[in-house]
């Protein structure tokens, strides 16, 4: 069957056209005949069979595909590591060979050789050449968000500010986690689901990581159940622990915590003692 399209900085699973001593060459479509080096192939790789490859421009420009998993693709934000400068621009470790060139016109601010950036990749429709940019608001909708509280959104963590992280919001809008709701580590590039805590007045989108109380005591059971076993059936945790201690031991707040003991103890699955809570 003939592939009708492929597309370039992504994953494909195309077909086998033809195996040479070179190695086997995809029907990528409108892209023609795209080479897979024999390094990539393996016994199981006959013609007529498909394959997943990801597609890009190898150092001479010719479109070329491959079997290694790459760290980011076209559409994507990811956080990638610098690890060489020159005059073209920053060259960025993201899994293949050919590292991936952020021109100085796309740097928000100038890279440094050895740091992590978030960036957005690109294809340059013109040079069909895979790119990178730093700066992030011109992939932003720039349009008002349509959320409703509580929906359940795909986030991307970006920088950390005085007031928590911001975060990319389904790849489209930008929204905050403060950071009095964020109990668990967090970094640039970190994708994760999260939820609308509200759409401001402005447009503007507030963020938590749990949809509401009575989710995450339950979400949150089974962790504290299994904390109590890792310790022999018995936890000195309990009402009077600082909530301090409690983030930094199970990564939650007290007060989820402490609904989550009063629903397991309700069920007759733990009982209080005196210094601590004991599984039954």
């Amino acid at each position: 069957m003939k592939t009708t399209a492929a597309n370039i900085g992504k994953l494909n699973t195309l077909n086998i056209v033809t195996i040479t001593d070179h190695g086997a060459y995809l029907d990528a479509g409108d892209l023609g005949e795209i080479l897979l080096p024999n390094r990539y192939l393996s016994d199981n790789n006959k013609v007529g069979s498909s394959i997943e490859v990801f597609i890009y421009l190898d150092s001479a420009d010719r479109l070329i595909a491959t079997t290694e998993k790459t760290l980011g693709q076209v559409g994507e934000f990811v956080s990638l590591k610098v690890v060489q400068m020159n005059d073209m621009g920053a060259f960025l470790d993201w899994g293949l060979p050919k590292d991936l060139l952020v021109p100085y016109n796309q740097q928000q601010i100038k890279m440094v050789e050895g740091k992590y950036y978030l960036v957005r990749i690109f294809l340059d429709q013109r040079t069909e050449r895979i790119a990178a940019s730093s700066k992030l608001d011109k992939f932003i909708d720039i349009w008002p968000a349509q959320y409703q509280e509580g929906d359940q959104v795909k986030l991307v963590i970006a920088n950390k500010t005085d007031l928590g992280f911001k975060a990319i919001v389904n790849d489209l809008h930008w929204g905050l986690l403060y950071d009095n709701e964020i109990f668990q580590p967090l970094r640039m590039g970190r994708k994760i689901n999260g939820y609308i805590k509200q759409v401001r007045e402005d447009g503007r989108l507030d963020l938590i990581l749990n949809r509401g109380s009575k989710n995450t005591v339950i979400a949150f059971s089974d962790k504290l159940i299994a904390h109590i076993k890792d310790n022999n059936g018995f936890s000195p945790l309990h009402d009077k622990s600082s909530p301090e201690l409690i983030k930094s031991t199970l990564g939650v707040s007290k007060k989820t915590f402490k609904s989550t003991v009063g629903n397991l103890l309700k069920k007759g699955i733990i009982k209080i003692e005196k210094d601590g809570i004991r599984l039954l």
